[in-house]
């Protein structure tokens, strides 16, 4: 055969290559419950999409040629169900996936095809950070930066212009955690800890003795921090939440979201919405319940639903159609929007925005969670961060307000004035500047009555309060389009969106948010 030689030195080239770190840590890997970053691609992909890039990579460290196969990264492009995409796997078996020269040019590289091409870009994160002695010393620090004025820039930034997913698989600390942060969707998986820096570092320099699940385990990024959106009960979960989210996202920003088929049963318990919404105005309800009547059949896909949960953040379906959903939660503070919830907002108008994603807002709001904490945590720069992103949306955004809404949070969720292309109430709204029941007290001068006389001036108040909340007075002004009936939501908002779609844009927004960062 000709070339035999060459092609010998190739089969063993690729061989090496696709043993990664060898059988013994892979074996370390399986031990621990998690699957190598080959098998995660392969978990993850359509089968036999993957068409590899870089996988002669090797450290450019003088006697590491051979101990760094694909420089503890495996990257490419496949196919989930069908569309393209891109994919980077950190390999832990090969130096723990530490960042290198080299890998980080081929990461960069990848990141602006995503970009370029318009292909999704899916991050799995399993890395110990920058990999050392590379980086150590002036030529090894200046030189991770990619060699140009501002080629690390590239990599570390980011406008989003395809959607981009980071899977946090197993200790993430360094760049796995840069590109959580980058991401417009992060999963992690239970186990798994995402950081700055990890526990063995810390007890170096700073004596401080912390476990990966102290730090940043799936509990403290899911409910604290923010930074995950969803929780993965395993790697096989974590690949299944992924390929879901992105079922709901166009590959890029110059694309609608795709349409799927409306289950059998879609919108079926509408007639009933009504029993959902409690008859007493400060009784607490699940407004899950009411949003699942409204979309297409399990097809409410929540974004950070443990973190800010006095709001939901939740793509879903309605005939098809992709939309996402802003709604207030009646059973978590009263619905009384909070900073986490505010940051949660903002996070979710940046991805709908950047992907045409039309909006719509389900209003039952006292107002913002306000006090001494809440003055602490900048709740005044948040509801104006809030604003302006509002302001700065450019897809369709429908307005529904359910029960009450009142004061400085009905504009922020898109209340007159605001920038809704259909704004309506059912019957059951209240609008006002605050809750009657405050409003009364105020005039008492915050003491409550004492005499029987008393007591019925301030029921009658109350009273004349509550009947000029009605959503009629602003409907008999303009100030909202419709009363509807809240059995025709679903019918409403559909054929809302045919009007909003049916026009000189066909929906494709401006992207004024797509470089507004997600991660407060």
């Amino acid at each position: 055969m000709a070339f035999e030689k060459e092609m010998e030195k190739l089969v063993q080239k690729r061989k090496q290559a696709l043993a990664m770190g060898g059988p013994d840590k892979v074996a370390k890997q399986h031990a621990k419950g998690r699957l190598s970053a080959r098998e995660r691609i392969a978990n993850l992909l359509d089968k036999d999409s993957f068409l590899e890039v870089g996988m002669f990579n090797h450290s450019d460290m003088p006697g590491m040629e051979d101990k760094t196969p694909a420089d503890s990264k495996i990257a490419g492009y496949g196919k989930i169900g069908g569309r393209r995409v891109i994919v980077l796997a950190n390999d832990f078996t090969v130096l723990a996936a530490t960042t290198s020269r080299v890998a980080g040019k081929k990461e960069t590289e990848l990141k602006i095809m995503s970009a370029r091409r318009g292909h999704p870009l899916i991050y799995l994160g399993e890395s110990g950070g920058a990999r050392m002695p590379d980086i150590m010393g002036a030529r090894g620090l200046a030189s991770v930066g990619g060699g140009g004025m501002e080629t690390f820039l590239w990599a570390m930034s980011r406008v989003r212009q395809s959607p981009m997913v980071t899977g946090v698989m197993g200790e993430c600390y360094g760049m796995p955690t840069w590109m959580a942060c980058l991401a417009d969707f992060v999963v992690q998986v239970k186990g798994s800890g995402m950081g700055v820096s990890g526990p063995r570092v810390l007890e170096i320099a700073l004596g401080e003795k912390v476990t990966d699940e102290e730090l940043g385990g799936w509990q403290v990024h899911s409910r604290i921090t923010g930074m995950a959106d969803a929780v993965a009960e395993n790697e096989e979960d974590c690949f299944n939440i992924i390929s879901k989210f992105l079922s709901y996202m166009p590959s890029h920003n110059n694309e609608l979201p795709p349409m799927a088929p409306t289950p059998e049963g879609s919108g079926d318990e509408m007639d009933t919405i009504l029993d959902l919404l409690p008859e007493k105005r400060n009784r607490t309800y699940d407004m899950h319940k009411i949003l699942k009547c409204i979309v297409d059949k399990d097809s409410l896909f929540p974004i950070k639903a443990d973190f800010g949960k006095t709001v939901i953040t939740t793509l879903g379906r309605v005939k098809g159609r992709v939309v996402g959903m802003v709604a207030n939660q009646p059973s978590f503070q009263a619905g009384a929007m909070d900073c986490d919830g505010i940051d949660k907002v903002i996070s979710f108008l940046c991805l709908c925005d950047s992907f045409n994603i039309p909006l719509v807002f389900m209003h039952d709001i006292p107002g913002f969670l306000v006090g001494a904490k809440a003055e602490r945590g900048r709740v005044a720069a948040r509801v104006m961060n809030y604003m302006n992103a509002l302001a700065l949306v450019t897809v369709p955004k429908i307005a529904v307000i359910v029960r009450k809404t009142y004061g400085m949070a009905f504009w922020n969720m898109c209340g007159s004035g605001c920038g809704a292309d259909f704004l309506v109430a059912w019957p059951t709204a209240e609008m006002s500047f605050v809750d009657p029941e405050i409003a009364a007290n105020v005039v008492f001068g915050g003491k409550a009555p004492k005499t029987e006389q008393d007591k019925a001036k301030w029921d009658e108040m109350v009273q004349t309060m509550v009947d000029d909340s009605s959503p009629y007075g602003a409907a008999g002004m303009h100030s909202i389009h419709d009363i509807i009936d809240p059995t025709q939501t679903r019918e409403y908002i559909h054929k809302a969106l045919d009007v909003c779609l049916d026009s000189r844009t066909g929906g494709i927004g401006e992207h004024k948010l797509a470089n507004w960062p997600t991660k407060f």
